[in-house]
């Protein structure tokens, strides 16, 4: 194990020990979140992405050298395990290193080379290798079989015999690897008669390209992959685009790498033939398939990185509150879902709007709406982004005008449907029509992103880049890290949170939480943490490493509201005997740690780290990580692509960040692109060092594309216009127009009405 850990520190650039460390604590049953935030003092304070990754590194390596034990027995039960063989797999330091060092052993259906070894040809080919001047048509005559019943056939099998030792040795392969993957270029070409179909059109830009496969960015190679999948691209690796060229080098290397060159002997053009052979039929393929899989492979790993950074941001997104809120699901023919939510997001009310057309009755629904609202004292409203969305924000804005007071937010709508339709939603709200339910998904996410998310397949909220091309093996685990990570950074209330947040939870299980939520029903709410252990099947473990991520805000203990451990409770009371002062005049309060008493502590042996720790959190207990919560302020007079023209400074959310830019959603059913040449004055390499998903930024129109409904916008601090197709450069607005509040004629006459009538 200690090898393990050597490696994965030199990796991380961390000291062994705290590997060797973390990773025991992992063997003993501890979860990430919990060696993160309470065993700093034994990893020397790896950080949540360190533990991670040593987890991950730990996983990866365990399953390597599993391999390598497993290959090194099978060639040994062959008795062709040398010396030299035995250190070469040992020094393997990925499994395609390995797989290319047991190819030649490893067992195989019969090939061609192996019946003509079977044959007896394999002498004849091994003279013809050391000696080449010889004759091989005359010594091949003396080789005849009934397989094998003229010199020309013979000679063909050398050729196999050959072909089939070159493309499993891994000197060979190695060198021509790296080679490859170092100079090589990958050419895409759209197959012949696919020009004009209509599922090649977006891959249009890829249909004359070609790029070194080294640094190829992970969204282009997966979008050149789609496209060979769905029959429209033909890519090829080559080293030169001259395909005829790329064969010479390749021929020339491979020769160079067997210490052959042609001089003429009798056997020579025998042999040049079969390196051709080799090369066209074996090891080119052998190399295409490693490196696309390499390529692939590298692509995943990076576009899966991008949608857990994504997740993240979005489930770290900053809580209205515990608020009441109006909820709005918007839509036309089949009118706006209304529900509101209590405090704690149940379900208190419920309705279909039609304020829109065909049934157009919007006074009617502003009347309900504020009924709604004065009933149950709302605070939020929030409206989802789908379709009529902005329609719907000018119902409430006219709603706000006539006297009622909330703020009103725009909330993607991004799984919402999935929810809806899941067994959890059926299993909360039995007797509520499917539609509603994406309603009641809608206002949750707006009090608190993290707690309704946490409910949704990650893959289901969006925010990736060709997230159905990944493996989805590896894209469930990085996500479900992620939602991990950021529920126990932000804590969960444990008398409200759902079994699907809870069971994010460290060291609780889907069924644990389960059991939570079933002792809350029966029994009542938790006055404090020890009382999970009365939980059926929690034990001591499960609750040492969920304990300190729970919190419970009206408990007996003021501790059990805070990050403080259970464990750390006795440091607290001995801080409160040092002090000679009870525990509330501590929480919340930070003049008496300058006291030099609480340094006796230290004295006694708790570390550094501890109390430090311990400080912090009695300093602002129970302190959420998320940040102050906002809403993007959406144009008025912008509520369709159509309305967009180049120059305007508009107001928008970052809805989706990847690697070649970031998406911006202006509330017109359509999100715009920043590349990211145009994300800052400056040039980034990476688009997450500077926005997030969630975030709420200023942007200029650049180019509005109404065929292909595309957006292109800038974050410059200037904007720069292009002529537009007068020549003329666009020209900022500069006085904004005004537009009918609804359906009424004047702005605000609605309004106006509805004020009237709550007046009376």
């Amino acid at each position: 194990m200690f090898a393990i850990a050597q490696q994965i520190a030199v990796e991380l650039k961390v000291r062994p020990e705290q590997v060797q460390a973390c990773m025991q604590l992992m063997q003993q049953g501890a979860t990430v979140p919990f060696i993160a935030r309470y065993r700093k003092e034994v990893t020397g304070s790896l950080d949540d992405q360190q533990v991670r990754q040593v987890h991950e590194r730990m996983l990866y390596l365990q399953e390597l050298d599993l391999r390598r034990q497993a290959i090194l027995h099978s060639i040994q039960e062959q008795d062709q395990l040398s010396p030299e063989l035995e250190s070469a797999i040992q020094r393997a330091q990925t499994k395609a290193e390995l797989e290319e060092l047991y190819l030649p052993y490893k067992p195989k259906r019969q090939t061609k080379g192996q019946k003509a070894l079977l044959a007896g040809i394999g002498p004849l080919a091994e003279q013809l290798w050391q000696q080449p001047e010889l004759q091989p048509e005359q010594l091949a005559s003396t080789f005849l079989t009934p397989a094998y019943p003229d010199s020309k056939a013979v000679l063909t099998a050398v050729r196999d015999i050959w072909a089939e030792q070159w493309a499993e040795q891994a000197h060979l392969l190695s060198p021509l690897r790296q080679w490859f993957w170092q100079q090589g270029l990958l050419i895409a070409q759209v197959f012949a008669g696919k020009e004009n179909s209509e599922e090649a059109q977006k891959f249009q830009q890829w249909f004359e390209h070609s790029e070194a496969i080294r640094t190829m960015p992970s969204h282009r190679a997966l979008a050149l992959l789609r496209g060979q999948q769905q029959g429209v691209l033909q890519l090829q690796l080559l080293l030169d685009k001259d395909a005829s060229l790329s064969d010479q080098q390749a021929l020339g290397r491979l020769a160079d790498l067997l210490g052959w060159q042609h001089q003429g002997r009798a056997a020579d053009d025998l042999i040049s033939q079969s390196i051709r052979y080799c090369w066209k039929v074996k090891i080119s393929t052998y190399i295409d398939t490693e490196l696309m899989s390499r390529l692939q492979q590298r692509a995943e790993e990076e576009a899966i990185a991008v949608f857990g950074a994504n997740l993240r941001d979005l489930l770290l997104a900053p809580p209205a509150g515990a608020k009441v809120t109006l909820a709005l699901d918007p839509g036309f023919r089949t009118g706006t879902k209304a529900v509101v939510l209590s405090e704690t997001g149940e379900l208190l009310a419920h309705e279909t709007l039609f304020p829109h057309a065909p049934q157009k009755r919007w006074q009617d629904s502003l009347e309900r709406l504020a009924l709604l609202c004065h009933s149950h004292q709302v605070s939020l409203i929030a409206i989802g982004n789908g379709t009529a969305s902005r329609e719907t924000q000018q119902l409430v804005k006219d709603l706000l005008a006539s006297g009622i007071k909330a703020q009103a937010a725009l909330v993607s709508e991004s799984g919402a449907s999935v929810y809806s339709a899941s067994p959890l939603a059926s299993k909360e709200f039995p007797n509520l029509d499917v539609t509603y339910r994406g309603a009641v998904s809608i206002g949750r996410r707006l009090q608190d992103p993290l707690a309704e998310l946490v409910k949704i397949d990650p893959k289901a909220i969006g925010v990736g880049q060709y997230q159905h091309d990944l493996n989805q093996s590896l894209l469930k685990q990085k996500l479900d890290a992620v939602v991990e990570d950021c529920v126990n950074a932000v804590g969960v209330e444990l008398n409200q949170a759902s079994a699907p947040l809870l069971a994010r939870v460290a060291g609780l299980t889907p069924s644990l939480a389960e059991n939570i939520v079933q002792y809350r029903q029966q029994i009542g709410l938790f006055d404090r943490r020890e009382q999970l252990l009365q939980v059926p099947r929690l034990g001591p473990k499960a609750f040492e490493q969920c304990a300190g991520f729970l919190r419970i805000r009206q408990g007996s203990n003021p501790l059990d509201n805070s990050a403080v451990h259970p464990e750390s409770y006795p440091l607290v009371e001995q801080l409160c005997q040092l002090l000679s002062k009870p525990l509330g005049s501590l929480i919340g309060q930070g003049d008496w740690q300058q006291d030099p008493r609480c340094q006796q502590l230290l004295q006694q042996g708790v570390s550094q780290l501890s109390f430090d720790d311990l400080m912090q959190e009695l300093r602002k207990p129970g302190r959420d990580p998320r940040p102050e919560f906002r809403s993007a302020k959406f144009d008025e007079l912008v509520t369709d692509i159509k309305d967009l023209k180049p120059g305007m400074r508009l107001e928008g959310v970052i809805s989706n960040v990847t690697d070649f830019g970031a998406f911006v959603d202006l509330g017109v059913h359509q999100d715009g692109l920043v590349h990211i040449s145009m994300l800052s004055d400056q040039f980034i390499k990476d688009p997450r060092s500077l926005v997030r998903a969630g975030q709420v930024v200023k942007v200029w129109v650049i180019e509005v594309d109404l065929a292909r409904k595309r957006i292109t916008l800038s974050m410059k601090s200037q904007y720069q216009p292009e002529h537009d197709s007068n020549g003329q450069a666009p020209k900022q607005r500069t006085q904004r127009q005004t537009k009918p509040a609804g359906p009424a004629g004047a702005p605000g006459a609605m309004a106006q009405q509805l004020a009237a009538l709550l007046k009376k």
